[in-house]
């Protein structure tokens, strides 16, 4: 669900306990952490590239994406965020960014200095656990991600994304995976999927005619999620919802 805003990290000890068993000292510990809400508008860098970054970025509302750039200006986007997701974790033993991250959407972020949340990770374990999951399925659906752009057809590659776009949403509380908002342009998708914005056009106009989406702007209705999957040869397991450490 969406974070309460009156208790915006909320949305965070909801997430991190699907990942690791926290127990109520663990989410007094979180809740405690000292976070700075603020606004971004569309298109703002939260992380630059070769910043040295001395707090964590919490997605409280909004959407944002990691994206990588090339020496010629062009742009790889590396994955698409919901609200509740902690954008860079890496920063808590990585001094440098390595890449940037940037708001797709008008959005609300957190933001927690490295000292504070490396002391959390370190006083108790279970966040410590749950943070390091979370770390470890972000690089989980990297991978899954150069397999899409590297090896899968055009078409194929927007499905993909689509089907993840849509159950990372239900597992964010955003609403029902068969009907949702893309808050990226046609832009971003390109970016993401090594593609023109004008072939993901084609692209999605290709799987309405496969009957499989319906689109009206930027709302999409998966109209039969079984096609949808073996169009977009979409497996969730790289997700690992719903696994938690014994």
């Amino acid at each position: 669900m969406l974070a309460d805003p009156d208790d915006p990290i909320e949305s965070l000890i909801t997430k991190l306990s699907r990942l690791a068993k926290l127990d109520e000292e663990d989410r007094a510990a979180l809740r405690a952490l000292p976070l700075t809400v603020k606004p971004a508008r569309t298109n703002s860098y939260l992380v630059r590239e070769g910043d040295t970054p001395a707090a964590c970025c919490l997605l409280i509302d909004g959407y944002a994406c990691r994206h990588k750039a090339a020496s010629n200006g062009g742009r790889q986007i590396v994955s698409f965020h919901h609200p509740g997701d902690m954008l860079d974790l890496q920063h808590l033993w990585l001094e440098r960014a390595d890449h940037s991250v940037q708001t797709i959407s008008d959005a609300k972020v957190g933001w927690i200095t490295v000292g504070a949340l490396r002391d959390l990770a370190r006083r108790r374990p279970g966040v410590g656990e749950a943070l390091w999951r979370d770390t470890l399925i972000d690089a989980s659906i990297f991978r899954e991600w150069v397999l899409n752009v590297g090896r899968r057809g055009a078409k194929e590659r927007i499905a993909h994304m689509l089907c993840e776009f849509a159950v990372r949403g239900e597992a964010a509380g955003m609403g029902s995976p068969e009907e949702f908002i893309l808050p990226m342009t046609q832009e971003h998708i390109a970016d993401a999927t090594g593609l023109t914005a004008i072939h993901v056009n084609r692209m999605l106009q290709a799987l309405g005619a496969d009957g499989v989406i319906q689109r009206d702007k930027r709302r999409i209705a998966i109209t039969d999620w079984q096609r949808m999957r073996r169009v977009a040869d979409f497996e969730p397991a790289y997700l690992h919802a719903g696994e938690m450490a014994a």
